[in-house]
């Protein structure tokens, strides 16, 4: 028995042939032909901003179903080990979009407007003949440049009746945000030039702070206890003072507005912390599920209009999140709950369904991934690498063995110290600066959890020198150094990078 998508894609496929798009023509359902003679395909890329990889089923999550999210990895390939280079939201989109280090692209922390006259991949496609639109959460203080068609949410959006810039344009929407920004991005779909291949940049809110669920889910887990994640009570004892003087504890920093009601009369100690983690993570699940079903929607369109076959879908996050691990909210930190993002890809020309990759991947690799599929060479100064071989099953023989790592946001909100690190396979050795030297280094094979930092046992001794030749080496090749640090603190304190003085706003959280 065919199943519905089955059959949605059939019928898809008889409508787009009916009109006369056929794929010999390679035009609106299967892209234009490259010189090769083979259509190229679509391009969906899905960012939420701070859904961590554990809210996700399909990575084993504990406290959660994401079952359109799901089909996405069930259907293509889901990494395991994808990170990025910043864990704060407009570094890292600045990131995917150049190719580049913060470093190198100039936002380094979420006080600094993106260049938005700076190459970035969606320009790539529009030369190559693509069509491009972004929608939802830009978050980068500039306007978007290098689309066709643009729509976002100016600053952080709200969840509610939020408003819009469109095309220079404010205007303000009744609703929820997610349904809006999906309804959108299918109006785009039905809209946009048929006789190109489209790049769409369909980006969401949720589940960000203050995570505002909406009707629909506002009752979910209500009457269901959230289990704590295992590192709920870490008193960081082995760490540097860094982790002890952050401000993002479940405990103390969550404000009234994050609970939305006051506690309970009374409660008090390890009960009252329990309580916050309670209201916290169920709102944050509760944005997720308005995600998921929004997806779904999403990609039921993509089957009925004959578009998913060739078409590559990802979904992604800008970061991880600490869902209550260490006693945490919130990212910053090079520990693994903010450093992993979710990295899930759907192309069914090419990738097997159902795969599971474990190399190191760096979200500077998803420009270059992106102009591969589209024909296009990645320019030589892009940082990343195209990851298509990986999706076909062949890992290069030279692929990544480690991956480096710079958080500048500080002093700010949450109050993290500045860090750089260098992650293996198995270690993770971090350096934190500014107002503080301290080293910590994680054996992650026998301490996932990263609760023991052994820097300081005399058995790592030949490790730390290793994994320190290793951290230079990743320094020098992405153009950064202690002493390029530095010297960013000593002319800017406040975080400006010196060859990227841009007009700055205040800080988000």
């Amino acid at each position: 028995m065919q199943t519905r998508r089955e059959f949605l894609k059939k019928v898809g496929y008889a409508a787009a042939s009916a009109g006369g798009l056929s794929f010999l023509t390679g035009c609106a359902t299967t892209g234009r032909m490259t010189s090769a003679g083979k259509a190229r395909p679509n391009i969906v890329f899905i960012m939420t901003d701070d859904h961590a990889s554990h809210a996700l089923s399909c990575y084993g999550s504990r406290i959660n179903k994401t079952p359109n999210l799901d089909r996405i990895a069930n259907e293509g390939m889901r990494f395991d080990n994808c990170f990025c280079t910043n864990s704060i939201c407009a570094p890292s989109r600045a990131v995917i979009l150049t190719g580049k280090y913060s470093h190198i692209n100039g936002v380094i922390d979420n006080k600094v407007r993106f260049d938005g006259s700076q190459q970035i991949f969606p320009k790539l496609l529009q030369k190559a003949g693509y069509e491009t639109a972004m929608i939802g959460k830009w978050h980068l203080k500039s306007s978007p440049t290098g689309f066709d068609y643009w729509c976002v949410l100016p600053g952080q959006g709200d969840y509610h009746n939020p408003s819009f810039i469109e095309m220079d344009a404010k205007r303000r929407y009744r609703g929820y945000v997610t349904d809006i920004i999906t309804d959108k991005s299918i109006e785009w779909l039905k809209k946009r030039d048929g006789r190109k291949p489209f790049c769409l940049m369909y980006q969401h809110k949720a589940p960000h702070r203050n995570w505002q669920p909406d009707e629909k889910h506002a009752k979910m887990y209500e009457d269901i206890d959230i289990p704590l994640p295992e590192t709920f009570d870490d008193d960081w004892s082995t760490r540097s003072d860094a982790a002890r003087e952050q401000e993002m504890t479940i405990e103390h920093h969550l404000t009234p507005g994050d609970l939305k009601v006051p506690p309970p009369p009374g409660l008090k100690g390890q009960a009252l912390k329990k309580w916050k983690y309670e209201r916290y993570i169920k709102d944050y699940l509760r944005c997720i599920a308005s995600v998921d079903d929004n997806v779904g929607r999403f990609l039921d369109y993509l089957d009925e209009a004959g578009l998913a076959e060739n078409t590559v879908v990802v979904y992604t996050s800008d970061q991880g999140f600490y869902l209550g691990d260490h006693g945490w909210f919130d990212k910053r930190f090079m520990y693994e709950e903010s450093l992993r993002m979710p990295f899930l890809i759907r192309y069914p020309k090419e990738i097997k369904p159902g795969s599971v990759n474990e190399d190191i991947v760096v979200n500077i690799d998803f420009a270059p991934t992106f102009l591969g599929f589209a024909g296009v060479n990645a320019p030589s100064d892009m940082q990343g690498e195209s990851i298509r071989s990986i999706l076909r099953g062949q890992t290069p023989s030279d692929w990544r063995k480690s991956m480096y790592y710079h958080y500048y946001e500080y002093p700010g909100w949450h109050m993290v110290k500045r860090h750089y690190g260098v992650r293996t396979e198995r270690y993770k050795l971090m350096h934190f600066y500014y107002d503080i030297d301290a080293w910590e280094l994680y054996d992650l094979q026998k301490d996932p959890n990263e609760l023991n930092n052994v820097y300081e046992d005399p058995a790592y001794a030949d490790i730390i020198t290793d994994l320190k030749a290793e951290l230079k080496r990743l320094q020098k090749k992405y153009g950064d150094s202690d002493e390029l640090a530095r010297k960013y603190i000593q002319e800017n304190p406040e975080g400006d990078m010196p060859a990227n003085r841009q007009k700055r706003g205040p800080a988000r959280k």
